[in-house]
């Protein structure tokens, strides 16, 4: 019972809810299973990490969280708005065109 999810790797979205809404970011994974996607210097979390080894210390480590794909927007590279993702036939291809401006994504 997947979504089909228009949010592609590389795509540029911005955060619509949450700690870092407003803030717009490049997204680096998708888990098309899970809805989530990754977005780049957003949603950090921060994990203990154990020491593995006797003399090892224990670190810190800073990391991107995945966010649920309904809590971003696509951002259009040439009227930089947010915008969705139209569908539309371009030389017998799908291809996903910005709503406000018609150019591709």
């Amino acid at each position: 019972m997947t979504n089909r999810m228009r949010v592609k790797k590389d795509d540029m979205v911005q955060i619509m809810t949450g700690k870092d809404r407003g803030k717009r970011g490049k997204v680096l994974q998708v888990f098309p299973q899970l809805n989530r996607i990754v977005v780049e210097n957003l949603n950090i979390m921060t994990k203990n990490v154990r020491a593995r080894r006797e003399r090892e210390k224990g670190q810190k480590i800073q990391f991107a969280a995945p966010v649920h794909y309904s809590n971003v927007q696509l951002v259009c590279g040439k009227c930089n708005k947010v915008t969705r993702a139209a569908v539309k036939i371009v030389n017998g291809k799908k291809t996903r065109v910005c709503a406000k401006c018609h150019e591709v994504l």
